[in-house]
């Protein structure tokens, strides 16, 4: 702006400008002494500066850029003259009214219409712009990028395949019907029956049709049965070997449990150190002896001096030296490529011993997945760690010899029945291992002795 209001005053400063205000060309007389003012402080730039003749040279050029379409000095003789010949031209002249008896002249809606001003109106930026037109852009040159290179787009792919599938016969997956598709079946919303044309959206929301149940939601936990039938020892009135059976079964349990208590027990245990005579003998003359420097022995055939560490300094070798650890590098690198070719060469040899290696390897491999698998079985049937605390089985419910019953009237009922389907469910892995909450008192109790009872004592 700055630079075009500079070029402006420059052109009017020209001999040949013209100006549309003749006031601009006023007497000297009439401009009045300007008073003296400091002006190297800002209040007073606004207040004592005149602006006056560069608003009114503003003023004049804007009114020629409007009129005229610019200034009229820099206008040629013929876009601002003409040559009267008499004759007006139809095509320019705007739309008139002819009435009998009266002067044509234009209607007043064209005049408003008309415009009243040469300077171009500005370029709308907006009306040439397109939205995400940078991504498009991107996007197009990278189709022809690719299509250059022979890769298709997806959906292109897609119609080809669905073209081909069409073209061999095979059936194609027919694509559902849109919910405002006005070809589309019309099916009663509050009717008994569900149509079979139906969204399958609509009919999910609808609850009238299920969501497909997960495949890992329909294996159990657990291969163990809900309810576990007890051996025949454990009968009211058992066989005798049945009997035997289980007590050695219980036996075997009480067994492990003493065996992993003496193991808790050596671990936890102290190991004191047993005295003997000779260590008590040392800890009795302790301190008693003062053993005396000992100044170590010059070792024989005289003192040599040798330097040892980074202040040693390594010989030069000689051309010969080198040519001859050259020599030797190469011959060894020699030596190992015929080496290895030898190797490769007695490999072919060994096909029968590399054949039953690998057999054996396989053989190997074959007894490893079915040892797993079967490990994997056997977990199915086992309490995971599902909790912080471990699984642990109930005690057997074993009755002694001498304690068996002979009939249902003298048996002793015994074990609990909510028990034992609460440890079914820990040991299905259906629930977490607990144990009863411990009763923890918040505050502590407080003993007073009432007024009624003090009385009394």
């Amino acid at each position: 702006m700055a630079a075009a209001r500079k070029h402006k005053r420059m052109a009017a400063s020209q001999p040949g400008f013209l100006s549309f205000n003749s006031g601009l060309d006023g007497n000297s007389s009439d401009i009045k002494r300007r008073k003296r003012v400091n002006k190297n402080k800002k209040k007073n730039w606004n207040k004592y500066s005149d602006i006056q003749d560069v608003e009114e040279f503003l003023d004049d050029v804007r009114l020629q850029e409007k009129a005229a379409g610019g200034l009229i000095a820099e206008k040629p003789d013929a876009s601002l003259f003409f040559v009267d010949t008499g004759e007006k031209d139809k095509e320019t002249q705007p739309q008139t009214t002819v009435k009998k008896g009266k002067r044509s002249k234009p209607l007043r809606i064209d005049l408003i219409l008309q415009p009243d001003s040469r300077i171009p109106a500005p370029k709308n930026v907006l009306a040439f712009q397109q939205p995400n037109a940078k991504k498009q852009r991107r996007m197009a040159e990278k189709a022809a990028r690719l299509a250059a290179m022979g890769v298709l787009p997806r959906r292109e792919k897609l119609l080809q395949l669905r073209r081909a599938a069409a073209a061999s016969g095979l059936p194609v997956k027919e694509t559902p019907v849109a919910n405002n598709n006005p070809a589309r079946a019309f099916y009663d919303l509050w009717s008994a029956g569900t149509p079979e044309m139906a969204d399958p959206y609509y009919l999910e929301q609808t609850k009238q049709k299920l969501v497909k149940r997960p495949d890992r939601l329909n294996e159990k936990p657990s291969v163990l049965p809900a309810i576990e039938v007890v051996g025949p020892g454990g009968s009211y009135n058992p066989d005798f070997f049945s009997h035997q059976d289980l007590l050695r079964e219980a036996h075997e349990v009480e067994v492990k449990k003493l065996k992993a208590e003496e193991r808790l027990a050596r671990q936890l245990a102290v190991k004191e150190d047993i005295a003997t005579e000779e260590s008590s003998f040392k800890e009795q003359v302790e301190g008693l002896i003062e053993e005396g420097d000992v100044e170590p022995e010059e070792p024989e055939g005289g003192s040599e001096d040798t330097v040892i560490g980074p202040t040693a300094t390594q010989e030069k070798k000689t051309e010969k030296q080198r040519r001859k650890e050259k020599a030797q590098r190469i011959k060894e690198l020699r030596r190992k490529a015929e080496r290895q070719m030898i190797d490769k060469q007695q490999q072919l040899f060994q096909l029968r011993s590399i054949r039953a290696n690998l057999k054996t390897q396989e053989q190997r491999t074959k007894q490893r997945q079915a040892q797993r698998k079967a490990n994997q079985e056997a977990q199915k049937s086992m309490p995971r760690r599902l909790g912080r605390l471990k699984f642990q089985a109930p005690d057997l419910d074993v009755q002694l010899s001498h304690e068996l019953a002979g009939s249902l009237r003298g048996l002793k009922p015994e074990g609990s029945i909510l028990k034992d389907r609460f440890m079914s469910l820990q040991k299905r892995n259906l629930i977490e291992p607990r144990e009863r909450a411990k009763f923890k008192r918040k505050y502590k109790v407080k003993y007073s002795e009432k007024r009624a009872f003090r009385e009394i004592v």
